[in-house]
């Protein structure tokens, strides 16, 4: 194998190609659909912006413009995809999506790409351990936090289908099993604990439980939350959360969805504190606790 085609099947497999690439299929297919950016991501939309000049928009780097821009789109009819670094599109722009889309009732499919520490060599000003929590504040989002590149093409298709405003998280870390459609996919049946695992941190959580009698429930699509599931597969009052953002992010509808059900919940995710370390993504990730060694320690002190 050359090393242009191993170059080609690693890109293959990143989530951030597969949306350029899912995002200009989609523009091709759906003459509704409208492309709004702000300068990154540029190399992903050659044929994009070569086939659809008008649906196309770079605002450069003015991200309250790029939301208000894709507000104005959805306020015209047409489904808008709206893109950047998700710490520029959710923490800078927050207001505009508030207001430009919650408030005046038009839907769209924001897409905030680095996450929690994928861009961790850029410094604290690109990483968005809080975006999921602060999106949650808006009333009927729904949430995508997809694990490999096939669950992100499933997820932007099923969003850009769909009504109402979605915010999709993609990020270079990823699970190696797919998993399509929305809700919590039964991974592993036990007798124990249920560990309920969100986004892609799922193959950490597994290495983690290799050797424990558990349920592992997995979910890309983590707004709205699959209550049933969880209430129908829970058989010991031992419940453990792992999200690949803020600690307890997700603890409000798992206690929503065992309101009448006795358990405790240990909730796992970005710790409360600031790495002043540029370091790798995985460097950071095992720093909060969220490599398999890490939530193995923190598995072991709660089931104890």
């Amino acid at each position: 194998m050359t090393v242009t085609e191993m170059t080609n099947r690693v890109l293959a497999r990143d989530p951030r190609t597969q949306f350029g690439s899912t995002v200009t299929a989609l523009l091709d297919e759906d003459f509704s659909t409208a492309l709004v950016w702000a300068e990154i991501s540029g190399r992903f939309f050659d044929d994009a912006i070569r086939r659809h000049p008008d649906r196309v928009v770079n605002v450069g780097i003015r991200e309250q413009l790029l939301v208000n821009v894709g507000a104005g789109f959805a306020l015209t009819g047409m489904r808008p995809i709206v893109h950047t670094f998700g710490t520029f599109l959710v923490e800078r722009a927050f207001e505009q999506v508030k207001l430009g889309f919650a408030h005046q009732g038009v839907g769209g499919v924001l897409v905030g790409v680095g996450g929690s520490f994928d861009a961790s060599q850029s410094g604290r000003t690109h990483q968005a351990p809080g975006d999921v929590a602060l999106m949650d504040t808006l009333p009927d989002i729904a949430i995508h936090a997809p694990g490999t590149s096939a669950e992100t093409d499933d997820v932007l298709r099923r969003a850009v289908a769909a009504d109402g405003l979605h915010y999709v998280r993609v990020v270079s870390q990823t699970n190696t099993e797919s998993f399509t459609g929305p809700g919590l996919h039964v991974v592993r049946r036990g007798s124990g604990a249920t560990v309920v695992v969100l986004g892609p941190v799922l193959d950490d959580v597994l290495a983690a439980t290799d050797d424990r009698d558990v349920t592992v429930l997995y979910a890309h699509s983590v707004r709205p939350f699959d209550e049933a599931t969880l209430r129908a597969l829970v058989s010991t009052p031992d419940v453990v959360l792992v999200e690949p953002w803020l600690a307890g992010t997700s603890a409000r509808v798992v206690a929503d969805a065992l309101r009448d059900v006795p358990h405790r919940l240990l909730a796992l995710g970005t710790r409360r504190m600031e790495l002043r370390h540029y370091g790798s993504p995985a460097e950071h990730q095992r720093a909060h606790g969220l490599d398999a060694a890490g939530i193995r320690r923190s598995l072991d002190a709660f089931l104890r």
